[in-house]
């Protein structure tokens, strides 16, 4: 399955401006979509969504538990029916060297739902196959966010 194949259908631009409740049923149908292994990076400004996206997409992949943001404890990991998620937070980390104390490589390389905030916090041991989703806001609305998903609108070298 490829990256593309698991975007919801409003994604068929590539990006789309959402209110929080749009972003959140946008995320829950897409989590009701993928099957594991998928990691998929959440990218954007403190404050985009990141989060928010993250508990929807876990909602929709059957995680019962209230998903919270692992700013502090990097990792959290939660049970779905499907698969296990890690939810991974980079914003703390120094530099990629230190994803190895998480236990990185067994991580990603798991039969699992894997959603990384911060991704480019990672440099190059990001796999390359992933599905980058970003969140940026929209100025003038404050009440909304643009989601680009599937590598469209800034996504890093190497990723589309």
């Amino acid at each position: 399955m490829t990256r593309h194949e698991v975007l919801p259908a409003l994604a068929g631009e590539g990006r789309i401006a959402l209110t929080e409740p749009e972003l959140v049923d946008w995320g829950t149908r897409m989590g009701r979509q993928i099957n594991p292994p998928l990691l998929v990076t959440l990218d954007g400004d403190l404050g985009a969504g990141k989060t928010t996206l993250a508990r929807a997409i876990c909602a929709g992949y059957g995680v019962s538990e209230d998903v919270t943001s692992p700013t502090f404890a990097l990792v959290h990991v939660y049970d779905a029916p499907k698969s296990p998620v890690y939810h991974i937070d980079l914003f703390r980390i120094r530099s990629p060297g230190d994803l190895q104390n998480l236990g990185w490589d067994d991580i990603t390389q798991s039969d699992a739902l894997i959603l990384i905030e911060w991704p480019d916090r990672a440099g190059g041991l990001l796999p390359a196959e992933h599905l980058p989703l970003q969140l940026r806001h929209v100025e003038g609305a404050p009440e909304k966010r643009v989601l680009y998903a599937g590598g469209h609108h800034g996504a890093p070298t190497g990723v589309r």
